[in-house]
């Protein structure tokens, strides 16, 4: 099997006994399912908590600044209403992109008893990761934050602290695209409280005084113009990369197509699962993914 420029990036090693099995720890003898993920890193954590204390944050500004205050009741149930629930799937999303497993390779499976199950053929290449002595299989890639090798790795993000890989792009694509969402509304009703403000007296605008009150509007329209570009940009670029079939590191190290060209119709149901339905926007929605095809350790 010729070798392409592309198999640079990895670890390649062509023959079980150049993979040196015995230099790895086999992994732990008791299953890890039903274990919680978490990624124990100092900045991912801080960064999520931030997330959810932004969020809270718009969430008081807009409840108790702007829609209780409002004497228009019809206009404060269903805005109140609307932003609760999106930034409740904001946050349910947030939860389990940050602690689903987004795709781990088993840590230290480079042991001889599982090399010699692969059954290689002349020619054939398996690629092993030094770092978590894995046997890494196709379109997988290491993270330096995880510690892991992950399936399909998009790119490790520190909002969510977690990789965004095979099993848990889908929440995501939702926690971007919901967060999007409530700060347009949340742009949209600042400016019509402005508005009602410079017409009305700003005292009875709000429950707080006028100068609090343009203090929390002004830091609330900088928050959502912010992540409303800044999640907008992200939720395209996943959405890009989910309909070619491509990662975000795949992309950057410009890796050769190795996989089968899929359409793009295909390719989303493979991300958020199948058929569709409303359960593609529900952050509580498992996709159906099916099982890990074991021979794709081998090229």
């Amino acid at each position: 099997m010729m070798i392409t420029p592309v198999h640079h990036f990895r670890d390649i090693e062509r023959k079980p006994e150049y993979l040196q099995p015995e230099k790895c720890v086999p992994p732990p003898s008791h299953a890890s399912v039903g274990t919680m993920w978490f990624i124990r890193d100092g900045c991912g954590i801080a960064c999520a908590v931030v997330t959810w204390m932004l969020v809270f944050y718009a969430d008081f500004v807009v409840l108790l600044v702007m829609l209780v205050p409002s004497r228009d009741y019809v206009y404060s149930v269903i805005n109140g209403t609307l932003f609760n629930t999106l930034a409740f799937l904001a946050l349910a999303s947030h939860f389990r992109a940050m602690l689903t497993d987004p795709g781990a390779v088993p840590k230290g499976n480079a042991t001889k008893e599982f090399i010699e199950s692969l059954q290689l053929k002349p020619g054939q290449v398996v690629y092993k990761c030094p770092k978590c002595c894995s046997i890494k299989p196709d379109r997988a890639h290491h993270c330096s934050v995880c510690k892991r090798c992950i399936r399909k790795m998009d790119h490790h993000c520190p909002w969510v602290n977690n990789c965004v890989g095979e099993n848990n792009q889908k929440y995501f694509v939702l926690f971007t695209m919901y967060i999007a969402l409530i700060s347009l509304h949340a742009l949209i009703m600042v400016g019509f409280h402005f508005l009602y403000c410079f017409e009305e007296d700003w005292t009875k605008c709000s429950s707080f005084s006028p100068p609090t009150t343009v203090i929390l509007l002004i830091l609330l329209c900088f928050e959502a113009l912010l992540f409303l570009i800044f999640t907008s940009v992200m939720f395209g670029t996943q959405v890009h990369s989910i309909c070619t079939d491509e990662t975000g590191i795949e992309q950057l190290k410009k890796e050769e197509r190795r996989w089968a060209k899929k359409t793009k119709w295909m390719n989303m149901k493979a991300v958020f699962g199948h058929p569709f339905s409303i359960a593609w926007l529900s952050p509580f929605a498992t996709p159906d993914q099916g099982k890990a095809d074991p021979y794709q350790y081998v090229v």
